[in-house]
């Protein structure tokens, strides 16, 4: 064996010296990492589970996807009403849809409130 190479078997009894466990998680089937605007999901991955001083990391290999991030689409959909909502505010208030749209957001999607908030502004 050259110098400075070690094979597995080595390698484990080393670490196991150390205080270091390792172990492989089997059955894993998928892994979601959510990372700010953009999510990762890793399919069939290989993690191997890593316990030294008290702390346990974990080694993930895989196949790597990236995906849009669900709390941006959740965001979107926050914003969007139900048409009958935008022209029920718009009749009762005789705004524009705009200042419909608006109210509704600044109400948190309820048209009785965006309807009382235009017409107070009115009064």
């Amino acid at each position: 064996m050259l110098p400075g190479k070690m094979n597995s078997r080595e390698m484990r009894r080393m670490m196991q010296q150390m205080g270091i466990k390792s172990s492989e998680m089997n059955d894993v089937k998928r892994i979601i990492m959510e990372a700010g605007p953009k999510n990762y999901i890793i399919e069939n991955p290989q993690v191997i589970a890593i316990e030294a001083q008290g702390q346990k990391t974990f080694q993930i290999t895989g196949n790597i996807k990236e995906v849009q991030s669900s709390a941006k689409k959740v965001e979107e959909k926050k914003e969007e009403f139900p048409e009958a909502d935008i022209k029920l505010v718009m009749e009762q208030s005789g705004c524009t849809r705009e200042k419909a749209i608006e109210s509704l957001k600044l109400s948190e999607g309820e048209p009785a409130d965006a309807i009382m908030r235009i017409l107070s502004e009115k009064s």
